[in-house]
Order: structure tokens, then C-alpha cells, then sequence
């Protein structure tokens, strides 16, 4: 279908004013007595050479996970011969995250981390946005440290998905 000057220039001015592909389609029905898919209003602002101005999406809030303390009385005593051997948590870059080509059932997204330590988790952040780590090690902690790291590479590394 095709829309005299006067028409065109109407949704050339809803789409300067911010409004949806769906309003657009609403307002051509009945302003207008224009009926069109909402395919066809796509195509038509296609054609017009208009973009439909994004409203920013609020950024999603990934919660921070608070680290337990761990009182001196009841951390477990380290294993002889295991200090020198362990790498100092926390260390610079020392943190790595992957994500995962198909997320983990019950999770919108989900994926690797490898701590300072050496040790390994996996991650995942559920339909409510809130994350969580599964250590390979039953009771594991990483160091705040390590949190802020992982955090911090994980919001990147989403970030550069597009999520």
C-alpha cells in the first residue's frame, strides 16, 4: 500500500517523536483509516529511510555476591606442603571467564570461571537475573578479590555479546 506526501510525512514525524513500530501500525488504522500489517509498517519506515528511535534499555543489575567471613576459628587448616605451590589469589589477570555456547537448563545464561587460585567454577545467571556459582570443589570460596575480578570480566564479556 502506498501513502500520499502528507501521510508519509505524519509517521516520519511519530518516528521523530519516539513511537513505536506498534503505535505507528495503531495510529495509521485510525487516524489515518490506513490498515497494515505490523510487517508492512516495518517495511514502510524501511522505505521512508527512518529509524525508529531505541528508548536505552535499563542495564540489568547483577547482584554482587557477598562474601562470607571466614572466621580464623573455623577456616580449614592448609595442607603441608601446599603453600608455596598455590598461586596468590587475587593476583592481576589472574581471573578467566567463558560463557557458554548453550546455557545450563533453568539459567538465561551460564558459562566457566577459573579463579586466581586455580580453582574452577561454573556460573550462571537465572530468569531472574540473579548470579550464581557452582564450584567444582564442594565449599569453596574465591576471594573477594576474585569476586570483583569475575564480576568485572563478566559483565565485559556479556557486554560484548550484546546481553
Amino acid at each position: 500500500m502506498t501513502l500520499d506526501d502528507t501521510q508519509r510525512k505524519k509517521v516520519a514525524q511519530w518516528i521523530a517523536d519516539g513511537l513505536k513500530l506498534s503505535d505507528i501500525q495503531n495510529r495509521l488504522a485510525s487516524e489515518l483509516d490506513v490498515r497494515m500489517t505490523y510487517m508492512d509498517v516495518r517495511f514502510l519506515v524501511d522505505d521512508l529511510k527512518l529509524t525508529p528511535k531505541d528508548i536505552e534499555p535499563p542495564k540489568p543489575i547483577v547482584p554482587a555476591m557477598p562474601a562470607a567471613p571466614t572466621p580464623a576459628a573455623t577456616a580449614p587448616a592448609p595442607i603441608a606442603g601446599t603453600e608455596s605451590a598455590a598461586a596468590p589469589a587475587g593476583a592481576a589477570g589472574s581471573v578467566s571467564v567463558s560463557v557458554d555456547q548453550l546455557a545450563r537448563p533453568g539459567a538465561v545464561v551460564s558459562g566457566k570461571v577459573t579463579f586466581g587460585d586455580g580453582k574452577q567454577a561454573d556460573w550462571y545467571i537465572d530468569q531472574s537475573g540473579r548470579l550464581g556459582l557452582a564450584p567444582q570443589q564442594a565449599g569453596y570460596r574465591p576471594s573477594p578479590a576474585d569476586l570483583q575480578q569475575f564480576q568485572i570480566l563478566l559483565e565485559s564479556e556479556l557486554g560484548r555479546m550484546g546481553m
